[in-house]
C-alpha cells in the first residue's frame, strides 16, 4: 500500500522555519475519537499524545493549553496559576478564530494568531510526544524541549 503524503499545513512550515527535527505520523481519522483512537493507531501511550486545548479566561482572551492525552485540565488551578478569575474551553467556532484550525485538527505550531501557550510539566518528562500537525488525522513526533523552547510555553501543573 503507498504511502499517503501529507500536504504541508502550517504547522509543518512553523516547524521547517524553527528548524527542528520531527517525524510525521498520518493515521485514519476518527469523529469524536480524540487521543485514544490516535494512540492506539500509531501503536503509541496516550500519555505521550498530546492535546492542544484552545481556552479563554474571564476577560475572552484566548491561551492554548498542551495536555497529555490521559489527562484533563483543571481550569480552576490553571485560572490561578494565570492570574485569571476563570478559564474555560473555547467553542469549537472560537478556537477555529483564534487558531486558523478545526477541532481535531487544532496545533500549537502556526497559529493564525499569537496566544500565551501553556504546557502541563510533565510532558517535559518524556522523551517524545505526538502532537497536531495542522489537521485531522495528522500528528507530528517531536521532542518536548523543542516544543517548549520554539512555542515558549509555560509548564505548568494543572493535570486532573
Amino acid at each position: 500500500m503507498k504511502k499517503e503524503k501529507m500536504p504541508v499545513t502550517a504547522a509543518i512550515r512553523a516547524l521547517r522555519a524553527a528548524g527542528v527535527a520531527y517525524s510525521e505520523h498520518p493515521y485514519e481519522y476518527e469523529e469524536k475519537g480524540g487521543t485514544a483512537v490516535s494512540s492506539r493507531k500509531l501503536g503509541v501511550e496516550e500519555h505521550s499524545v498530546v492535546k492542544t486545548l484552545v481556552m479563554e479566561d474571564d476577560r475572552k482572551k484566548p491561551l492554548i493549553v498542551l495536555m497529555h492525552g490521559d489527562r484533563e485540565v483543571s481550569t480552576k488551578e490553571l485560572a490561578r496559576a494565570i492570574g485569571a478569575k476563570s478559564v474555560a474551553p473555547c467553542s469549537p467556532e472560537g478556537a477555529h478564530r483564534h487558531s486558523g484550525y478545526i477541532v481535531g485538527g487544532i496545533s500549537p505550531f502556526g497559529t493564525r494568531y499569537p496566544m500565551p501557550i501553556y504546557m502541563e510539566g510533565t510532558i517535559l518528562d518524556l522523551p517524545k510526544i505526538y502532537i497536531n500537525g495542522g489537521r485531522r488525522g495528522f500528528l507530528v513526533g517531536i521532542r518536548p524541549g523543542d516544543v517548549a523552547r520554539i512555542l515558549s510555553a509555560v509548564p505548568l501543573r494543572v493535570a486532573i
